[in-house]
């Protein structure tokens, strides 16, 4: 019988290798389900993740619902407050059962002020590049000819891009 060769070639997939510290991190968070965390911005929608982000799930004594601790900035409190009950029908679906039963909107961490400085933007930030200006004389010099100024204009800066990209 011949032995099964691995197509991996003795790596592993990320994802499995953080597997173990994601849970344990987010267990002793309270976080029961590390999907919570990891698709954030997937369950409550992207609306919401830019303004806020999960903290820590906390149990009652009873044992009767949780509560879900969410970390946001000062001027996004109130729009957050005005969605709890949308947010919760949304984490408990990921849940599939009623676990939590209350949201707790924070602007600091409960752990300490480092874990509120965290940045809730999920967009890249692009920094303005300097255009050589022979490329840039180059761009406008070939869309001169164009009389539409709005077509000229977006031709020039397609231009720009396009030569900018070839001489780097």
């Amino acid at each position: 019988m011949q032995r099964r060769r691995s197509s991996t070639r003795g790596f592993k997939r990320t994802a499995t290798l953080l597997n173990d510290q994601i849970r344990h991190a987010g267990e002793s968070r309270g976080f029961a389900v590390s999907r919570l965390l990891t698709h954030w911005a997937e369950i409550v929608g992207q609306d919401i993740a830019e303004i806020a982000r999960p903290i820590k799930v906390g149990y009652a004594k009873g044992g009767f619902g949780a509560t879900l601790t969410v970390l946001t900035t000062g001027p996004q409190a109130p729009m957050l407050e005005m969605q709890k009950e949308r947010l919760r029908d949304k984490v408990n679906a990921v849940y599939g059962y009623n676990a939590i039963s209350r949201i707790r909107i924070t602007q600091t961490a409960p752990t300490g002020f480092a874990d509120g400085q965290a940045s809730f933007e999920h967009k890249p930030r692009h920094k303005p590049t300097r255009i050589d200006p022979n490329v840039a004389a180059q761009a406008d010099k070939a869309a001169c000819d164009i009389h539409d100024q709005d077509l000229r204009a977006a031709l020039e800066r397609l231009g720009r891009n396009v030569l900018s990209k070839t001489k780097s």
